[in-house]
């Protein structure tokens, strides 16, 4: 080996050794957290304060590094406005065009569309169906907008609206459904 190569290698041995320092840790800094030993703490020396809480919570300076606060993985649930106690429920109005004979195949709930996710509509309850869409609001004068804003492809009765609009239903029998809706008073 020449005398030429002996600085460099000092210094990679320096570094070495440490690089190989800095991984332990037990290093006896000041920053280390202290470890739990049976043996008491020398007297009239200062003793660490430990950070952690007894339950194993971590220290506030690892939490004031970043921790990230976590969202709920769902959306809170839509609160939708009650019905009126005088209006039929939508299930309750699709059972009675069912007990009538009418064509209410394939019913499905769709409340969440009422809410500001949805349609935003406001109303209270929403089922679908092939033939008709039965809307109950919270309100006469809301249903009333909504079924203005429909025109001719629904009807009205109290807070309660049918909508033909997606429905395959024949005008010749509509007024079948409005009958049956009529007589839920």
């Amino acid at each position: 080996m020449t005398t030429r190569n002996l600085p460099a290698v000092g210094i990679l041995l320096v570094a070495v050794a440490l690089s190989a320092g800095c991984g332990s840790d037990d290093d006896g800094s000041p920053n280390a957290t202290p470890s739990v030993s049976s043996e008491a703490a020398p007297t009239g020396l200062p003793t660490p304060q430990a950070s952690s809480s007894a339950d194993g919570a971590t220290p506030p300076s690892a939490a004031a590094q970043g921790t990230t606060q976590r969202r709920p993985a769902s959306p809170p649930p839509v609160v939708l406005p009650k019905r009126p106690a005088s209006a039929p429920g939508a299930k309750k109005v699709i059972e009675a065009f069912r007990a009538a004979g009418l064509k209410v195949s394939h019913p499905k709930d769709r409340s969440v569309d009422c809410g500001p996710d949805g349609l935003g509509l406001g109303c209270s309850e929403l089922m679908a169906t092939d033939a008709v869409t039965v809307y109950v609001f919270p309100d006469e004068t809301s249903a009333s907008d909504i079924a203005e804003t429909w025109g001719g492809q629904s009807y009205q009765r109290g807070a309660v609206v049918l909508n033909y609009l997606e429905a395959k239903t024949p005008a010749a029998d509509r007024p079948r459904y409005e009958k049956v809706l009529n007589g839920l008073g």
